[in-house]
């Protein structure tokens, strides 16, 4: 049974998450010289630094997925904008990552949603402003699909926590992403081990409601239980970390969970199912060593699966 998930699904990196610094082909060549990860998960950059990642991982036998998330957080941009000319802008950047995505061959793009509203009155215009976004942003896609058509997935993050997005919560994801299908069908959510334990309800309450929509899957480690621990919020550091609400016996659970909604046996727009891991260094961590942790929790985790 030695490395048997192989035969269920492929195991990712978040690129950006685990190398914050320094030069992205190098270290996107020493992932695709270690054989574990199948995919890695990258932000665009320059065409010709694109080419490059697209050579190793050609030459690695690695897939490659798209994240418009860093664009859209670092920009502030918000694909809920009620102000026009702002989600015009946030829409533009996600047709950037679609771009890229086809300049990469990879099958998904991911982004996220806006702020939640400061307004509850103002939810029901969030909604329909987030729900256009997607529809306009997966007709891009069609527009521009040949041999495959990108699907765009919207990672479902914490709503009052950190980032304190819209789409959070479960039933404002199931809402988008039934709302969105009734009109597109390359559309789907990504779910995320860092940011469950951030939002109401059990984690196998939430994977459940989402399972018929989730087309990928992020797992990382977060500090939820109180604000004056060190790294509290969606910050992503190693799993065990002290005061962080994952460790080996919570990721058991959680892929437990994953193989209880079906996860691992869905058709995805992806030649498997993906489980990518987010994780990045503090502390005088290392991103080498990091990335050794991930594998080596992953491992263990998986044993006892």
């Amino acid at each position: 049974m030695t490395e048997s998930w192989r035969q269920l699904f492929d195991v990712g990196l978040v690129h950006f998450m685990a190398f914050p610094e320094g030069d992205p082909v190098e270290q996107v060549r020493f992932l695709a010289e270690d054989d574990f990860f199948d995919v890695v998960e990258i932000k665009p950059y320059e065409p010709e630094v694109m080419e490059q990642i697209k050579s190793i991982c050609a030459q690695g036998g690695m897939s490659v997925g798209i994240a418009a998330q860093p664009a859209l957080l670092g920009g502030k941009l918000s694909l809920n904008d009620l102000d026009e000319a702002g989600r015009a802008a946030a829409i533009a950047s996600v047709k950037g990552a679609i771009d890229a995505a086809y300049m990469m061959e990879a099958r998904l793009a991911v982004c996220l949603s806006g702020p939640m509203p400061e307004n509850e009155n103002d939810l029901p215009a969030a909604m329909d402003a987030m729900v256009d976004s997607c529809v306009q942003l997966c007709g891009y896609a069609q527009e521009k699909a040949g041999d495959y058509c990108v699907t765009l997935s919207v990672e479902q993050f914490d709503d009052t926590t950190d980032k304190k997005c819209l789409i959070g919560p479960a039933d404002l994801t199931v809402e988008l992403a039934e709302k969105v299908k009734e009109q597109v069908d390359n559309f789907g959510i990504t779910a995320d081990l860092s940011h469950l334990p951030m939002l109401p309800g059990s984690q196998f309450e939430i994977l459940s409601a989402l399972a018929p929509h989730i087309v990928h899957m992020h797992a990382g480690n977060c500090v939820s239980a109180d604000e004056s621990f060190n790294l509290y919020g969606d910050l992503h550091p190693r799993f065990g970390y002290p005061n962080s609400d994952t460790d080996v016996p919570e990721l058991v659970e959680f892929i437990k969970d994953l193989i209880r909604i079906g996860y691992f046996e869905k058709e995805v727009p992806t030649d498997k199912p993906i489980l990518t891991f987010e994780v990045k260094p503090y502390d005088g961590d290392t991103s080498e060593l990091i990335v050794a942790h991930t594998k080596r929790s992953f491992k263990r985790a998986w044993a006892q699966v």
